[in-house]
């Protein structure tokens, strides 16, 4: 099963939807919450080349994007072979 890491703050209403998109597949994550740890901010600022919004959602180690890129993702039917590898 791939490695799944979501850097988000508590309130960000993105975040819930992206986590909702895993929680329904049954995909298990490791959430990051920058509003808790401020200091994983700029790891998440460099490890997605200069984003600064939430969520920031990596697949095994590769930057996805965001809650808009992982919903388009699934909708083509790309997420889940993503999942698998």
């Amino acid at each position: 099963m791939a490695v799944v890491e979501i850097y988000s703050k508590t309130y960000c209403p993105f975040c819930v939807r992206a986590k909702a998109l895993l929680d329904q597949q049954s995909v298990s994550y490791q959430e990051i919450e920058i509003d808790k740890n401020p200091d994983l901010r700029p790891q998440m600022i460099a490890r997605s080349n200069g984003s600064t919004t939430v969520p920031q959602i990596f697949i095994n180690d590769v930057h996805i994007g965001g809650c808009d890129d992982l919903f388009e993702l699934n909708y083509n039917a790309q997420l889940a072979p993503l999942l698998l590898a």
